[in-house]
């Protein structure tokens, strides 16, 4: 994982400049669409829904949900990184690794957009843990990771690769999650739409 953060502090600039003016309202209104069902069952207003951006590189994803009324956390493991969010949304930005995250029913949402893609699968499984108890009851999770079977390190980062059935193996044993839907698309910067990605949005069952 230092390797990974080291790239991305290494690379910040050229990142941001690649993924902050990307158009990725399709996905964000998906998860938003769970979030406000989710509200409406708890007489909740937007602006008392509570998204944690866990990797939020740019800070895109954090200017939408800012602009949409949420309440909203942004961490990011790269320092240089969450420089850049804090110019891009207006808000401090937490430069912190996932494994640090100590939160108890706290998020209606967790927006791990690309993010948590590149940890191995064992400290993956702790994360994941510990981002379910981080939700309130029926809380919503939306990540991403490259559609194929890889796992290991790829153009400077570690990535952890799944289709949807090592997905669904790898999640086998979590009794308080359910996928609530997945879907199958191409990388929305150009020149990459070939690239497949699988996009997961998961439900807290309890």
């Amino acid at each position: 994982m230092d390797n990974t953060i080291q790239y991305y502090n290494q690379n910040a600039e050229l990142y941001a400049a690649d993924t902050v003016d990307v158009d990725f309202s399709e996905v964000q209104d998906r998860f938003i669409t769970f979030l406000q069902k989710n509200s409406v069952q708890h007489n909740q207003a937007s602006e008392t829904i509570h998204i944690l951006d866990f990797g939020c590189g740019s800070g895109r994803d954090t200017a939408y949900f800012l602009s949409k009324g949420f309440n909203v956390d942004a961490i990011d493991g790269s320092e240089e990184l969450c420089k850049i969010a804090e110019k891009n949304t207006g808000i401090s930005v937490k430069c912190m690794l996932f494994s640090d995250l100590d939160e108890t029913d706290k998020y209606d949402g967790i927006w791990a957009c690309s993010s948590i893609l590149h940890l191995p699968k064992d400290d993956l499984s702790d994360v994941l843990r510990k981002m379910i108890t981080a939700l309130k009851a029926n809380g919503i999770i939306y990540t991403s990771f490259k559609h194929s079977e890889f796992e290991g390190y790829r153009n400077g980062r570690y990535f952890t690769d799944f289709t949807s059935e090592s997905f669904h193996e790898f999640i086998k044993d979590f009794e308080d999650i359910k996928v609530a839907e997945e879907w199958l698309s191409g990388d929305v910067r150009p020149g990459r739409g070939d690239e497949r990605w699988l996009n997961l949005i998961l439900q807290k069952l309890h």
